[in-house]
């Protein structure tokens, strides 16, 4: 059979029949961390494969297997299983399944009297071409709120232009009928640099420049454009990455802003949510692929060695040994512990303008200028881009 391999994308001829979980086997790959399509239609851990088959084994990072189970809700034959919840799910019930958890997740965050979100609120949805950001856009559209998307051009050369592609696609195909708005700011123009640029500029690691940008850029947009709420993708895989990386090295205001939701704190803020933080990235690509949703697989080029990386791919194992681990060291710190931090945060840090963009920064010490992180990062890096 021919096998498609992801990240990188290659092709292998390997001989069936076989199952989905012998395939596996042979190729020595996690099965908590991919989904298997064969002839176009993800299959389980025990479907035949034929000698003839046509088949990707797609990373996701999280998961689980089983063999021939059937749909939890009506008993039809599944397509996609999840180990944790020890269920599985026919199509219709997998996008049932995810949407019934993120409303779970807003229905549940309230904190000093604010909801993670509303339908009067006006939510900007930053989409990057992926998987679980779509996905997110297309559920919030789905349970009737009012959700426009937000595309950053961050100039890592091909991989921005398909991610480009990929939104725009999207936004023509699904969510432009249903009233959906897509901003698209380019950083070159916006900022006067890349992404590649300002890494090699300051010397800090591209992850750093780009999480800057994308933290500052994000609620720019949101503000000028009278948006209340800025929705991200993170999931479950990532939010438990985040936590057991500032556990390790018991970062006290990380950990006292790892929520499902950041109220705004002052003028020119707003509300920021992740809707998706009880579903894995397994889940995410699942739906998009039941969806009909062409999200680019690719992963960033410029990540590799990353530290969050690095803590998914040990959290996979533990995963693989005991599934559920992830969602219960997360939602255990949620539910227990997340108070605890309150102290270690910087809620009385007071805010001021922004001499130079009028965005929120710490009110500086002593008589230096107020100018926020964003701004200082600008001014260094075009420096270096425009010295001769």
């Amino acid at each position: 059979m021919d096998v498609r391999l992801r990240n990188p994308d290659r092709s292998i001829a390997v001989p069936g029949p076989c199952t989905v979980a012998e395939l596996l086997e042979q190729l020595d790959i996690n099965p908590t961390t991919v989904l298997v399509i064969a002839d176009g239609q993800l299959v389980t851990a025990g479907a035949e494969l034929a000698d003839d088959a046509s088949v990707e084994v797609r990373p996701v990072i999280s998961g689980g297997a089983g063999s021939l189970p059937h749909c939890r809700v009506c008993g039809a034959p599944a397509i996609h299983e999840e180990q944790r919840h020890r269920a599985a799910w026919c199509a219709a019930h997998l996008v049932d399944h995810v949407q019934a958890q993120v409303r779970a997740a807003i229905d549940r965050h309230v904190r000093d009297g604010e909801r993670m979100l509303s339908y009067e609120d006006r939510i900007l949805v930053g989409v990057s071409g992926g998987k679980d950001s779509l996905a997110l856009w297309d559920v919030l559209l789905d349970l009737g709120y009012r959700a426009d998307g937000l595309y950053l051009g961050l100039g890592i050369g091909g991989y921005s232009h398909r991610s480009h592609e990929a939104v725009v696609r999207f936004h023509e195909q699904h969510a432009a009928a249903r009233g959906a708005e897509l901003h698209v700011v380019d950083l070159a123009d916006a900022q006067g640099y890349t992404t590649p640029q300002g890494a090699g500029a300051t010397n800090r690691s591209a992850c750093g420049v780009c999480g800057l940008s994308k933290r500052y850029w994000s609620n720019r947009v949101a503000v000028e454009h009278g948006y209340t709420v800025l929705a991200t993708g993170h999931n479950l895989d990532d939010e438990a990455a985040v936590l057991f990386g500032n556990v390790l090295r018991w970062q006290d205001q990380f950990l006292a802003r790892q929520r499902p939701v950041l109220p705004a704190s002052g003028e020119n803020q707003v509300r920021k949510v992740k809707p998706l933080y009880r579903l894995s990235e397994r889940e995410m690509a699942a739906y998009c692929i039941v969806r009909g949703f062409d999200y680019i697989v690719e992963e960033c080029p410029l990540v590799d060695g990353n530290t969050g990386t690095a803590n998914k791919a040990l959290l996979d194992e533990l995963e693989r040994a005991s599934p559920g681990i992830k969602a219960q060291f997360l939602f255990g710190f949620l539910d227990r512990e997340a108070e605890r931090w309150d102290d270690a945060g910087d809620d009385d840090v007071e805010l001021v303008a922004c001499d130079q963009c009028s965005m929120p920064t710490p009110r500086p010490r002593d008589d230096d200028p107020a100018r926020c992180a964003f701004c200082r990062q600008q001014h260094r890096v075009l420096a270096v881009l425009e010295t001769p």
